[in-house]
């Protein structure tokens, strides 16, 4: 009987504690628990999501206002490549407004420290709080970026902060060679391609527009008393730097406009040389070649004057010569 009455309190004793164990664990204090760590994890989902889109944004702006030329062209890359470029040439567009941007030499290295030590945490999957740096961080572990040819672009855009003219056109190409050319070889390994041929096109394409570029700018240049254009092309033709400050449309002046003009046109030309050996899917990097041609064919329309007011104005059929050029991927 004793036995009988010791089973039957150790079996209420274990459904005591078995109800006991229930109620705690559907308590609504419980409940409100559990709900609120749901709700914090969905609102930190939701504030990556906006996180993200945010610096998206922020690349976007940043390119369509700076490099607009170089926004259109992205926008007709491949999705899977499109935001990584978009992001490859926001940090090509920061470093290149430090020069002008910065007051002292120091104020602009100290930039460039900046970036040197953003790219390092970026292939430490440490990136820096910033918009930029977060969307390349993401373009790097997307595309398996080099970081060699990130940190070349850095290096040479550092070495140009001492704001002096190119002594010949050789360190005007190289410096093209290290900047631009590196951003074409970073674009075609978003698209996936690893191809020689395409690099030696790169090579020259980004020569090209290095020298447009410095060629387009001369005048905005010229307006803050600065001029960059090679000093071995003006001492040939006798066109000093006051000639160019002044705005002169003095046949000399042309002709040095002529010379290297020229020489942008022959890296084309190289360029397409290679075209029959290029894969196809490397057509979409090269379409800068549109906005060089374009520039190229109304600079010899303006007699070489570099300060013809029709070189000012924005070409309003570019995004359609782009796109016809996606469409056909040839360059």
């Amino acid at each position: 009987m004793a036995a009988g009455v010791s089973v039957k309190h150790g079996l209420l004793c274990s459904k005591a504690r078995l109800i006991y164990g229930l109620q705690r664990k559907i308590s609504p204090y419980s409940v409100c628990i559990q709900r609120a760590a749901e709700i914090q994890s969905v609102r930190a989902s939701s504030s990556t999501t906006g996180d993200s889109q945010h610096t998206e944004k922020y690349c976007l702006d940043l390119v369509r206002s700076r490099d607009y030329d170089g926004f259109l062209s992205s926008l007709l890359l491949p999705e899977k490549a499109r935001r990584s470029s978009l992001a490859l040439r926001a940090f090509n567009v920061e470093l290149a407004q430090v020069k002008d941007s910065v007051s002292q030499k120091t104020i602009g290295l100290m930039r460039m420290q900046f970036w040197k030590t953003a790219i390092e945490e970026i292939y430490r999957d440490e990136p820096p709080n910033q918009p930029v740096s977060t969307e390349l961080w993401r373009a790097v572990r997307t595309h398996k970026l080099t970081k060699r040819w990130l940190l070349r672009i850095i290096t040479e855009r550092e070495k140009d902060l001492d704001d002096r003219a190119y002594r010949n056109l050789q360190e005007l190409e190289a410096y093209s060679e290290n900047t631009q050319s590196s951003l074409m070889y970073l674009l075609l390994e978003c698209l996936g391609v690893k191809n020689v041929h395409a690099d030696h096109a790169a090579s020259h394409i980004g020569k090209a527009q290095g020298i447009v570029t410095c060629l387009r700018a001369t005048p905005y240049h010229s307006s803050r008393r600065k001029v960059y254009l090679p000093m071995d092309i003006c001492m040939l033709h006798g066109a000093s730097q006051e000639d160019f400050i002044r705005g002169s449309r003095e046949q000399n002046i042309r002709d040095v406009v002529y010379d290297i003009a020229s020489q942008a046109h022959v890296h084309l030309q190289h360029a397409r040389s290679f075209s029959h050996n290029v894969p196809a899917a490397a057509a979409p990097a090269f379409l800068p070649t549109v906005v060089l041609e374009d520039y190229l064919h109304r600079v010899r329309r303006a007699d070489f004057d570099v300060f013809h007011k029709s070189l000012q104005n924005r070409n309003p059929l570019l995004p359609i010569q782009l796109y016809i050029r996606s469409w056909k991927k040839t360059y």
